[in-house]
Parts: C-alpha cells; structure tokens; sequence
C-alpha cells in the first residue's frame, strides 16, 4: 500500500492496533485498512460495540465540557490513545485555548501517532509512559513542566482501565494517582461492563473478547460496584455512576444504542 507522509517510519501497517480501531470507529482518519478489518468483525460479532465505542467518547466531550466550566485547566489523560477526533485538547481549548494537556500510553504505535499530530503544540504533551507506574508516570519531567500539581488537576481514564486485570491492582493504581493531586481536582473514569448485556449475547462478548486479546488487548469487563470502587475517597458529582450515556446526556446520546457497554463517572478530591 502507499504509505502517507503522516504515518510515522516505525508505524507497523500489517497488525492491527486498538487505538486505531477506535480511530475508525469515530470516524477519524488515522487507521489502515487492517483495523478497519478487525473492527467490522467485532461488530459482526456484536454491532453494539460501535455505539458503546461512540458513547464512550461523547462521554468523554461532557466531562472534559464540565471540568473546563468548574475551572480545571490541567489534564492529564492516562491510556489516552491517539489523540484525534474529539480528544482532551480540542474540547478544552474551545473553551480555554490556554489548558494543558498531557496525553499517557504505553503503546509506541499510539505515542507515534501522537508525536506527529500534534507537533509541537506548547501546551500539548505526548509522552510514552506506563500507567501501571504511577510514580514514574507523574515523575517524569515533560509531566511536571506541563502539570504544576500544586493546583487542580483534571485526571482522565477514559476506556482504560478495564485492559489492566486484577493482578495489576487497577483501583490501587488510580489511589496512587489521586493521592498525587491537589484539593479541587477530578478525576474522571469509563469501563466496560457486562452488567447489562442479555445472556444471549454473552457469547457475542467472548467472541469480541477474542478479537482483542489476539492483538494484545486483553478485556477485563467489571461490575458497577468495582467500578463505583475507583471513586473511593472522592466526592461523585451528579449523576454519579452510571451507564456513560446517562451522565448529563444530550437527546443523542440517549438515542445511540440499546445496550449499555460502560459505565462512566466523575468525582471531586475535596
């Protein structure tokens, strides 16, 4: 195939890659046709995927929508992905173009991505780091010249961490995070679930479950209270845990899909 300017020298083109899947499903430009491929057979296997995929994000424009309007403008978004099609950034700026963001994955084809796209926009930081290493994550010095922890902090895991399982002590993880930030910041979290998938369609659930875990993406789907666990210690703002197309959702997102795929919340370090 013809290899755009754009894709970056060590970008492999032949497997696919969950952030570019995304990508696709979001209706961005940053895929190759070998994502394209295995999202349409998740979504052969279970067309809701799409939809949850598509509420995740709009969760995402809502949250980063109420932060910016409660007066955060510090990001630091864990598991970020490929920062495209209504990322942190872009919905911060419109209405703080001075906010800083600062995008975390431990995938280097994400990171790549990144790193080109956004060039060298000074108030945007692409690092590749591990979440699974908080200490390393927050000490690492394009983190402390763009975030002044001393000052609220909006931290975001967005679709995240149901890839970590048990053994990586995930709710653990997020403590360390919290514990690391000033009074007055948030911290934003979407997981997927299965608490609300029909029994017959548990199978479809497995079948995507393999597609990913082919591409090194192994799902871990939690219940609401393990997901409600990740707000321990902090104020839930309203509506609380939820369904992420039920959090202070828009006639669209009430009407995109049937099944709910994730839950969605956000709370306040007091």
């Amino acid at each position: 195939m013809h290899r755009p300017r754009w894709i970056p020298a060590d970008v492999d083109l032949d497997r696919p890659n969950p952030a570019r899947i995304l990508d696709y499903f979001l209706g961005g430009a940053h895929n190759f046709a070998v994502d394209r491929a295995a999202a349409k057979q998740a979504v052969r296997a279970m067309p809701e995927v799409a939809n949850g995929m598509r509420a995740s994000r709009s969760f995402l424009r809502r949250v980063v929508n109420c932060l910016v309007a409660a007066g955060v403008d510090q990001f630091l978004d864990l598991g970020s992905g490929i920062p495209t099609v209504g990322n942190v950034h872009e919905i911060a700026h419109r209405i703080n173009p001075a906010a800083r963001v600062v995008y975390v994955d431990n995938e280097p084809i994400a990171v790549a991505h990144s790193r080109t796209i956004l060039g060298d926009n000074p108030l945007v930081a692409p690092v590749r780091a591990d979440l699974r290493h908080p200490d390393s994550v927050l000490g690492l010095p394009q983190v402390r010249e763009m975030i002044d922890f001393s000052r609220p902090v909006g931290l975001i895991a967005i679709a995240v961490l149901h890839y970590l399982p048990d053994a990586d002590d995930p709710h653990g993880l997020v403590e360390a995070y919290r514990d690391a930030l000033a009074p007055g910041s948030y911290l934003a979290v979407s997981h997927a679930t299965v608490d609300f998938v029909p029994e017959e369609q548990l199978g479809a659930v497995s079948e995507v479950e393999g597609i990913y875990r082919k591409i090194s993406a192994q799902l871990h789907p939690r219940t609401y209270g393990e997901v409600a666990k990740f707000f321990t210690g902090l104020e839930l703002i309203d509506p609380g845990v939820v369904p992420v197309r039920q959090w202070r959702s828009e006639w669209s997102d009430q009407n995109e899909g049937k099944v709910h795929l994730s839950y969605g919340g956000v709370a306040r370090k007091p």
